[in-house]
């Protein structure tokens, strides 16, 4: 009796603890069922968020690597005032006319489609070459005009080639009225724009002259005066300004576009219709700081 029983009781003893042996884990399940830290649950930002600008339209243009980096309507065709000088004085320079060459003020400089002021007296007889530096640096619209008066042809055969050349930089989107900028009717676009940053590039005289931060003008029979840089980033040692232009009638909004080196690296910004007074000036500084800060803190910069 009791030799049949042993076998059935070793059997039952064996499901027994079988049924009540702990299960272990491995370690990598382990780990997987644990909730990660919230240290660690943090992944840190590999772009840089763009800046918040104020003009209606924008363009920061990385030139080294050929790509726009920032962009806000940069192909709406708007009217640019005085950037509309850069062109200006690149055909004059293009024409290869001295710039010794003295030239007077004379009725017909004066503007009498916005009745803008200058100080500039009839009579006034300055070199083409101080002319072009008030163009560019004070935005003199009296300048501009006797710039283009004096161009082989005439003001007409100026503007003609102004919109020549413009379609020669592939700037489809461009067109010229007037050499000042006055003319509501000169327009172009932020991605023309760059384009024409590019190549004013190209002149060392543009570069030398939009960058003046201020010029004492004498003219003979007149009292010597003082001109100043319509962009004050000129003066901000922070900044490396390449190529600066300013521009404003009330169609345009005030517009500013620069070539200039941030963090050594080239790049064109161009802002138009900034409808406060500093709006423009703060937009480039914002962009610097942008730009910057990407740049310590190991980011990359990425179209917006």
């Amino acid at each position: 009796m009791h030799s049949r029983l042993a076998p059935l009781l070793l059997l039952s003893i064996s499901v027994f603890m079988l049924a009540y042996t702990p299960v272990t884990y491995a370690a990598s399940d382990k780990e997987n069922t644990q909730q990660p830290s919230r240290k660690s649950s943090k992944v840190a930002p590999k772009h840089s968020s763009s800046p918040k600008l104020g003009s209606s339209i924008a363009l920061i243009y990385d030139e080294q690597n050929q790509r726009a980096i920032y962009s806000k309507n940069a192909n709406v065709v708007a009217p640019i005032a005085s950037i509309t000088k850069l062109m200006t004085a690149m055909v004059v320079l293009d024409a290869g006319l001295p710039l010794e060459e003295e030239i007077t003020i004379g009725a017909s400089d004066f503007d009498t489609l916005k009745g803008s002021h200058s100080r500039m007296r009839i009579g006034m007889t300055l070199t083409r070459g101080e002319l072009l530096n008030l163009a560019l640096m004070s935005s003199e619209n009296r300048a501009a005009a006797a710039l283009a008066r004096t161009y082989p042809g005439g003001t007409s055969a100026a503007v003609a080639m102004m919109n020549t050349k413009a379609l020669e930089l592939g700037m489809q989107q461009t067109h010229f009225r007037d050499s000042t900028g006055l003319n509501s009717n000169n327009t172009s676009t932020a991605q023309d724009l760059v384009k024409m940053l590019i190549a004013a590039q190209q002149y060392k005289l543009i570069h030398q002259y939009s960058t003046t931060t201020s010029r004492l003008i004498s003219a003979a029979g007149f009292p010597p005066l003082h001109f100043k840089n319509t962009n004050p980033l000129v003066k901000n040692a922070s900044w490396s300004i390449d190529i600066s232009k300013t521009g404003y009638i009330s169609e345009a909004g005030r517009c500013l576009v620069m070539h200039a080196h941030i963090m050594r690296r080239p790049v064109v910004i161009v802002l138009l219709d900034s409808r406060g007074k500093h709006t423009r000036v703060g937009d480039a500084n914002r962009v610097k700081k942008w730009m910057e800060g990407a740049a310590a803190r190991g980011l990359t910069i990425r179209r917006s």
